[in-house]
């Protein structure tokens, strides 16, 4: 069980697994490496039915978390994800919320406590490459979820020394660009225009995956999560815009204890028999 190589990718959020690595998962998996999807937070700061959002009256965090783990559960068949596992911790909401004071929010949880229980996973699964977001929490993102799941993933794999090779999901400024140019060309309004600076700063990538052939499972897992109103948008995208968006995912490796080169389009590279 150990020799089989597994992929782990370390997400806050229920849907955070579609769009950066939903099409790795489901490519790696799909060539009978074992993957794991380890989801940080239920999800309780998401939308409730009718768009209700967080602190509006009628917005019940247990039941929200309850359909958006159920989503979760639905994305996993699509993208052929072989284990799920949920830490269980409450949702912090966006930065600046309220809800970020919570004393039970993932993100007041000590990083030693939650990465214990992130290394006794990766104690189980072994996994030789493991994914998970920058130390912004994506590309500046700044969701406190997003922060803290980068803390316990860079501490555990640092107290265990078990994963070979560690990545950052990252964006590519370039890549940004290329799809809102297809948006405004198509006549879809974006409602957001990027800086210069949104995005990974494209000399910082390392590793670049076609996904191409999964963009369909991608999208159907990103519809699993109706519940969440953000992902209407991307959903709205024409054809040669998603295909564009969806079909190569790109990530920033900082750790590995084998030979690969600067750059590469596998993230075995170097594990491989």
């Amino acid at each position: 069980m150990d020799q089989q190589l597994t992929l782990m990718a370390v997400h806050a959020h229920p849907d955070d697994e579609c769009l950066s690595t939903g099409g790795v998962l489901a490519r790696y998996g799909g060539e009978g490496v074992r993957t794991v999807l380890v989801t940080c937070t239920n999800g309780e700061q998401g939308d409730g039915p009718g768009g209700v959002k967080p602190g509006e009256p009628g917005h019940d965090a247990d039941a929200v978390a309850e359909r958006r783990l159920a989503e979760l559960r639905e994305s996993v068949e699509h993208l052929g994800i072989e284990h799920l596992e949920l830490l269980g911790y409450r949702d912090s909401g966006m930065q600046g919320w309220d809800t970020n004071q919570h004393p039970d929010a993932f993100a007041n949880v000590a990083v030693d406590v939650a990465a214990a229980r992130l290394a006794e996973l990766m104690e189980r699964y072994r996994p030789h490459v493991v994914v998970t977001y920058d130390e912004t929490g994506g590309s500046g993102y700044g969701h406190p979820d997003h922060v803290q799941a980068h803390r316990i993933t860079m501490a555990a794999a640092e107290a265990t020394g078990i994963p070979a090779k560690l990545y950052h999901t990252a964006i590519p400024r370039a890549a940004i660009q290329r799809m809102f140019e297809l948006m405004r060309s198509s006549g879809l309004e974006t409602g957001f225009e990027p800086s210069g600076d949104f995005g990974t700063p494209d000399e910082l990538v390392t590793t670049v995956v076609d996904v191409s052939a999964f963009v369909e499972r991608k999208l159907k897992a990103l519809r699993s999560h109706e519940s969440q109103g953000e992902n209407i948008f991307l959903l709205r995208m024409p054809e040669e815009a998603q295909q564009q968006a969806f079909s190569h995912e790109a990530f920033i490796r900082v750790r590995s204890s084998v030979n690969a080169p600067a750059h590469e389009d596998d993230l075995f590279t170097g594990l491989r028999p």
